[in-house]
C-alpha cells in the first residue's frame, strides 16, 4: 500500500457511489438501515468521552471527536423537549449530500448525527430518530427526536 494520502473527493466519490446503489436499490426504506453507519468511531473515540448520561454532554462529546478529527468545523445543538436541533458546519461529507441533492435525492445518512444517537441510545438507553436532513449554505440542519421511555406496566 501507498504511503500517499488519498484525497477527500475520491473517498466521497465513493461514499456517494454506494449511497446512490443503496438508494436506487431501496429507496427512503434505506435511511433506517444506515444508522449504524459511524459505529467503530463511536466505539473508539466518543464512548469514553461521554461522562454523563445527560444530552448535552453526550453531544458536546461527539462534537470535541468531530472537530478533533477534522470530519466537521463546527457543531452546535438546541433541544427543546424530545426534539434536538443540530447544525454542524463545515462537514467533510458535505460534498456527498450536495451531490445527492443535485439528483433529486434528499440525504438520508448522516455520520455526526448517528454518533450523537449512538451516544445517546446508548448512555440513555432511548430511542432516536434521524427525522430530517437540510443543507443550505455549507451547513446541514439536523432535526432528531428522542422517544421518551414507555411507562412500565403495573
Amino acid at each position: 500500500m501507498s504511503d500517499k494520502a488519498i484525497s477527500h473527493e475520491y473517498l466521497n466519490g465513493l461514499v456517494f457511489d454506494l449511497e446512490k446503489a443503496f438508494w436506487d436499490e431501496r429507496g427512503r426504506g434505506c435511511r433506517f438501515r444506515m444508522m449504524e453507519v459511524g459505529r467503530d468511531i463511536y466505539e473508539k473515540d466518543c464512548k469514553d468521552r461521554i461522562q454523563s448520561p445527560d444530552i448535552p454532554v453526550i453531544v458536546h462529546a461527539v462534537k470535541e471527536v468531530l472537530i478533533d478529527k477534522g470530519i466537521a468545523a463546527e457543531v452546535a445543538f438546541s433541544q427543546e423537549d424530545l426534539t434536538l436541533r443540530v447544525s454542524v458546519g463545515g462537514c467533510l461529507h458535505l460534498p456527498v449530500e450536495e451531490r445527492m441533492l443535485e439528483k433529486g435525492i434528499e440525504p438520508f445518512t448522516c455520520v455526526p448525527a448517528n454518533l450523537i444517537i449512538m451516544g445517546i441510545e446508548d448512555k440513555l438507553n432511548r430511542q432516536v430518530e434521524l427525522a430530517e436532513i437540510k443543507c443550505e449554505n455549507g451547513v446541514c440542519q439536523l432535526l432528531l427526536v428522542v422517544f421518551d421511555r414507555p411507562a412500565a406496566v403495573v
